[in-house]
């Protein structure tokens, strides 16, 4: 019955909240930005180069409204990042046509096309952050640990683990 706005990365398993209107995705750029990183990093990529330095823009963009309150980053993000999103866009749409479309620059950017709403709805939220890394650097330890507590012992001692990090990473 839960209703309101949850900002992921692109994992499938929440598709079928999405599909319900009660609840509405928020996208994540830092994996928007991953994708094009591991493209830079597999070989140099103008194309990946751009798309970088654009998105260090929005995110210095956010480096410089940190301290400000939800209304008022609300309303800078739509002023300095509005029209930056847009030039961006247009540019990701325009270079599209240019790549090859089975490459790994065309598979960034049809990431990017494909989220392009979730991507934007942090314009119009100022509660929400550009990207959802807090979050996933809080569950980290859990995740890191996910095959170590496999070897806890017995079931009461997987019980009793969970538990624990549960309580602690909460």
């Amino acid at each position: 019955d839960w209703k309101g706005i949850l900002q992921t990365d692109d994992y499938g398993g929440y598709d079928a909240l999405y599909r319900k209107e009660q609840v509405t995705e928020a996208g994540c750029w830092a994996h928007v930005r991953r994708h094009f990183y591991d493209v830079e990093q597999r070989g140099p990529s103008p194309v990946a180069q751009k798309a970088l330095a654009w998105i260090a823009k929005l995110y210095g963009i956010e480096a410089d409204i940190k301290a400000f309150p939800h209304e008022q980053k609300a309303e800078a993000r739509q002023q300095r990042a509005g029209p930056l999103l847009e030039s961006f866009r247009a540019w990701l749409s325009e270079t599209q046509m240019k790549v090859a479309p089975k490459s790994g620059i065309a598979k960034a950017i049809a990431y990017a096309l494909k989220r392009w709403k979730a991507l934007t709805l942090y314009l119009e939220e100022g509660r929400l952050s550009i990207d959802n890394n807090p979050v996933e650097r809080a569950l980290r330890g859990v995740a890191i640990g996910r095959k170590n507590f496999l070897f806890v012992g017995n079931d009461a001692g997987g019980e009793r683990a969970a538990s624990f990090y549960s309580i602690i990473e909460t």
